[in-house]
């Protein structure tokens, strides 16, 4: 087999060494559930649950029920779930006023005689600039990643669906790392506070612990320990091997990662993000790699598969605009690069599935790199948001039927967009949404929209 050299950029990029046997792709959302369940149920150490949030429904009731149970049955378990700080103690977006998920918590604790502590991240003084969007399950030594949040519609509890990654690896060393990082730079900092209990102080009262604590997140790294003959300053050439990353704010790790990757394509580059808004960085690398003459697939949810996409017959609301913004901004790219498209050199798929949603988010990189990752690909995410990634590293193609499964699982429900004029333009869209895209456009907001949404 012939095995492919690391490119010049990520060529000290320190990685775990993997066994393929430990890795595992799942293709849906029904597998997700089914999998998690399984393995709260059967836990003997340790579950660390990171989640933007555990929603108030009935998958969320019964992901914390197998929590309790397993936390009763083994009293000596250690369990935490992180839920970001803002989004626990508000409703869903454009449903008024509600209690959020925080009270529903404590009623729950109160229920019950064993203790499950959920702990609220607060990432940024207020949630627009800045939420807890670290992915990943640690249950004893296997890591679940995937982008979902605990809810009905990622867990695909009823009729709807909102696809997304999932990945499972068994590697103690990965699990370890991940954990470590939990405990020594988030559950450790006095801007934490559990959930699940009451007293939960306001935000406004601490605020300088927020702020300290998101400088000290900028600083903080998962550390994990290499095999002794592999030093950190020359990691081998070859070898199935995982590297997790981390970052929050500009210029941070993870994001200079990502751009390397993009950089560093010479064949292949896919990429899937359920937002089309791309970051400038991000867009200034696509471009390059075109020149040198790479092939790009992108993999983009349609409007209607968008989260915040509002049927014509339900009541509009403002949030609703957003699938509409993220459309404008496909069209003028594709515009912009028609002779690429033409010459399918550049291939831009559209995912849609009935009512269902798409929250796809990674990269594939001359079958060579695979980037798992919650990171939407966006300037919030580049700026604003905790996030974190898996890079795993295949230079042997160990994972290449997985990896050729789990793309071409997505792709069945694609469309390709051959020219730009197959996407609606401003004249197409609903008279509410024609109307407030207009005043948005008129007074600039779009752009800051673009940057915190």
């Amino acid at each position: 087999m012939r095995f492919l050299k690391p490119r010049p950029q990520l060529a000290n990029l320190a990685g775990i060494p993997l066994n393929a046997d430990s890795v595992r792709t799942l293709f849906s959302a029904t597998q997700f559930r089914v999998e998690l369940l399984r393995q709260i149920a059967y836990a003997k150490q340790r579950i660390y649950l990171c989640s933007l949030y555990l929603q108030n429904d009935e998958a969320g009731a019964e992901v914390l029920a197998a929590l309790y149970a397993a936390k009763t049955a083994r009293p000596e378990l250690d369990i935490a779930v992180l839920v970001d700080w803002h989004r626990a103690q508000r409703g869903l977006i454009g449903e008024g006023k509600q209690t959020g998920n925080a009270g529903w918590y404590q009623m729950q604790a109160k229920e019950h005689a064993s203790v499950v502590p959920i702990y609220g991240i607060p990432v940024q003084t207020r949630e627009l600039f800045g939420v807890l969007h670290l992915k990943g399950f640690v249950i004893d030594d296997g890591v679940i990643y995937s982008g979902a949040s605990i809810n009905d519609v990622y867990l695909h509890k009823h009729d709807k669906y909102r696809h997304d990654r999932y990945l499972l690896l068994e590697n103690s060393t990965l699990a370890n790392c991940m954990v470590d990082f939990i405990r020594q730079h988030i559950l450790s900092s006095s801007a934490v506070h559990r959930l699940d209990i009451g007293g939960i102080p306001a935000t406004r009262s601490i605020r300088a612990e927020i702020r300290s604590f998101r400088e000290k997140l900028k600083r903080a790294r998962y550390v994990f320990e290499l095999p002794q003959n592999q030093k950190r300053d020359n990691p081998p050439v070859s070898g199935l091997s995982v590297t997790p990353l981390v970052g929050v704010g500009r210029h941070n790790p993870l994001n200079q990662i990502i751009c390397q990757l993009l950089a560093a394509s010479e064949a292949q580059l896919t990429i899937c993000t359920p937002y089309f808004n791309f970051p400038l960085a991000v867009t200034r690398e696509i471009n390059r790699a075109l020149k040198r003459g790479v092939k790009i697939d992108i993999i983009v949810g349609d409007k209607s598969a968008n989260d915040f996409f509002i049927p014509a017959d339900q009541p509009f609301k403002m949030i609703g605009v957003l699938p509409y913004l993220y459309e404008t901004n496909l069209r003028r790219f594709a515009k912009k690069h028609q002779l690429e498209m033409r010459n399918d050199q550049l291939k831009l798929h559209l995912w849609r599935d009935a009512g269902n949603s798409y929250h796809l988010k990674g990269l594939w990189i001359d079958q060579i790199y695979t980037l798992m990752t919650g990171n939407n690909l966006n300037p919030r995410a580049f700026r604003l948001d905790l996030e974190n990634a898996l890079l795993i590293h295949d230079p042997e193609q160990q994972l290449a039927q997985q990896r050729q499964a789990e793309l071409d699982s997505i792709y069945q429900c694609t469309t390709q967009i051959k020219h730009y004029q197959a996407l609606e333009k401003l004249s197409d869209y609903p008279p509410d949404v024609r109307k407030l895209l207009s005043r948005l456009s008129r007074i600039r907001l779009d752009r800051l929209a673009y940057r915190v949404l």
